[in-house]
């Protein structure tokens, strides 16, 4: 109740009494008007002190509700960074295992459905099957390149002329590859494949002059033993098999050596002053078919390949392909695995690689084995791993 509203009621209280009484009633009024206004002034300061406690109160409660806010929101921030941040380095440790997984199934089953097309089909057309993987290969290449997924070098006379020595040596090296395949087990394959290792080793010796370290040549030497003492205890020795792997072998070694040496020059005949590993598998693949016609035509292969009943099974055609693709994801996967390891990693994996590709060759192909023989193999391996660590760290 206002105080106005007090002061109205006590002037219309009695206005007809005599004067004395007036007087009195007039001290009695100007007290209880005093006291009203010291209750009014006592009501209006605790009501401005509540305003102002409610105000601060609130004050308080918004300052601590945006503190709490802020406080959530930087915690979810930060459980947000570091979910993304955990997400982020399980992918990149992922990468690498699933580069080289992706390397070695490429490799082992390529290898595989090479020797199901020689020996389970018994195709009798080695430089055949070359012409049509290598085809294959050259026109994914180029359907990528016209897509932009990859980047290959425009190909020019001169870089042509600089590269076909490499790529003569490249084809002799898929060629006796493909025939000694098929005469030998899968198992012996890889191990008589280290002795490329010591050729090119020597190799490197006389057109380099890189030595070695003793532990390189004790691998080496170990890998001969190997070699020597499997194909002695091979109890499917093929004559005609070792002999086309023995030149595997010099070609394979050759050609790396070859490669190596062409290198520099192949870079000079480019427009980038650089040569990609993919404008290379292009250059390989698509200068080797006109190569393979003209030894397809010398060899005769061209009338077995129009007469044989096995070019009109559909699934020979589905393996061959598969084998030409995988061929192709070959050079893919080990740039891709090269790139997110490094060479240390690659040749120790590439090493390694040979265990499951020698131990599914036997087991698939049911090959007949001594005892002497699987640990001539296994010593092998072992070889090939002491090899790669040796040359790792020289």
């Amino acid at each position: 109740m206002s105080s106005d509203f007090k002061l109205d009621i006590i002037d219309q209280h009695d206005p007809e009494e005599p004067g004395l009484g007036r007087g009195m009633i007039s001290e009695k009024l100007l007290d209880e008007r005093t006291n009203a206004m010291h209750t009014v002034r006592k009501q209006g300061n605790l009501t401005i002190n509540n305003f102002a406690t409610n105000a601060e109160r609130r004050a308080l409660n918004d300052r601590f509700l945006l503190k709490a806010n802020k406080a959530t929101i930087s915690d979810n921030v930060s459980l947000d960074e570091e979910e993304r941040h955990h997400l982020l380095g399980s992918a990149k440790k992922s990468v690498p295992l699933i580069s080289g997984a992706a390397y070695c199934i490429s490799s082992c089953s390529m290898i595989m459905l090479n020797k199901i097309v020689l020996s389970g089909y018994n195709f009798n057309a080695g430089v055949s099957l070359m012409l049509y993987q290598n085809f294959i290969s050259t026109l994914v290449v180029v359907l990528l390149a016209l897509s932009g997924r990859v980047a290959v070098e425009k190909l020019s006379w001169r870089l042509i002329r600089v590269w076909i020595p490499v790529n003569v040596v490249f084809i002799g090296m898929l060629v006796s590859g493909m025939y000694s395949l098929k005469y030998i087990n899968v198992a012996m394959v890889t191990i008589l494949k280290n002795v490329t290792n010591i050729l090119t080793a020597i190799g490197e010796l006389y057109l380099f002059r890189k030595r070695q370290n003793p532990k390189v040549w004790t691998a080496m030497f170990m890998m001969i033993i190997s070699a020597v003492t499997a194909g002695i205890t091979d109890l499917s020795f093929d004559t005609v098999g070792y002999a086309w792997q023995i030149i595997n072998c010099v070609l394979t070694a050759s050609y790396s050596l070859t490669l190596r040496w062409v290198m520099d020059e192949a870079k000079k005949s480019t427009k980038s002053g650089s040569l990609k590993e993919v404008s290379m598998v292009l250059l390989n693949n698509l200068l080797s078919l006109p190569f393979a016609i003209i030894l397809i035509l010398l060899f005769g292969e061209w009338h077995y390949v129009i007469h044989a009943d096995v070019v009109k099974l559909p699934m020979f055609w589905v393996v061959a392909t598969a084998s030409g693709l995988l061929g192709l994801s070959i050079s893919f996967t080990s740039m891709w695995f090269l790139h997110q390891t490094g060479p240390t990693t690659y040749s120790l994996v590439g090493s390694l690689n040979k265990i499951p590709i020698s131990i599914a060759g036997i087991l698939v192909f049911e090959v007949p084995l001594s005892v002497s023989n699987l640990f001539s193999i296994l010593f092998g391996l072992f070889a090939g791993v002491l090899f790669a660590r040796a040359k790792i760290s020289s």
